[in-house]
């Protein structure tokens, strides 16, 4: 897909991951909306890539509400058009131990509430979105393409049973999707990245950021930029589907 004049979503494209995916594609003259709960956020976004001269719209929406989604979608094509192009990015963590113990004593479990926040906006916050850009897509008689940001955690990680389960989802989603979709023109690829300095990652004590950029062969995390690249890639080359991109240094859990 050349990107020029293409309409594309990206899901939580306020900041961090998405903002610079949408400055790798604007880049490339797509027209982009920008869908994240930040208004204030969006706003900014919008008013960044202005000056770069690139054309984007912010939509305020709830992945994890299926009707601020369809609604959000129907805004979408109402403004712009029907999407060329869907990035599934929006993520949240909420870490914790399954069961933190002390000589034989419960401490803390991961809250039930912990778990459903991440997988509603992780995991069903991907399929709603999915869902409803795949079917504008096939309704307008055009290809398409759906890239969701899974990671390399979707193997598993200590302290976050959560997101670990919600990102192999969403790579079971991604290999689903390009199945189901492809006698329709709609490509679907994922980016697995690892880590990444983001606001998630810029959280995290020293010591830890040390011991996780230890294990890292590269020896240093990856820039937003670097999964902007991955997303690019799976965007423009038109025989990459149902497959997980990896972009994390060599990094394995």
């Amino acid at each position: 897909m050349t990107l020029q004049d293409r309409i594309i979503a990206i899901t939580g494209g306020a900041r961090g991951l998405g903002l610079a995916i949408a400055r790798r594609l604007g880049g490339q003259g797509a027209t982009l909306a920008l869908l994240d709960r930040d208004g204030p956020a969006l706003d900014e976004a919008v008013g960044t890539l202005a000056e770069a001269g690139i054309t984007a719209r912010g939509f305020v929406v709830d992945v994890a509400d299926e009707a601020s989604v369809a609604s959000t979608f129907d805004a979408v094509a109402e403004a712009l058009g029907p999407p060329d192009g869907l990035v599934n990015n929006a993520g949240i963590v909420r870490d914790g131990l399954l069961v933190k113990a002390r000589d034989g004593k419960v401490q803390e479990t991961l809250s039930l509430d912990a778990w459903q926040q991440v997988i509603d906006v992780n995991l069903t916050g991907v399929f709603l979105c999915g869902r409803e850009a795949a079917a504008r897509m096939i309704e307008a008689g055009r290809e398409g393409v759906i890239v969701n940001i899974s990671s390399v955690v979707r193997e598993g990680n200590r302290g976050q049973s959560n997101y670990a389960a919600a990102k192999a989802g969403v790579a079971s989603l991604t290999v689903t999707w390009a199945q189901e979709l492809a006698r329709h023109g709609i490509r679907v690829g994922a980016v697995a990245p690892g880590f990444i300095e983001t606001e998630m990652t810029a959280a995290l004590r020293d010591d830890m950021r040390e011991r996780i950029t230890a294990g890292i062969p590269l020896r240093h995390m990856g820039q937003p930029e670097d999964i902007a690249e991955s997303v690019a890639f799976i965007l423009a080359n038109d025989y990459f589907t149902g497959r997980i991109l990896e972009c994390d240094g060599g990094l394995r859990l």
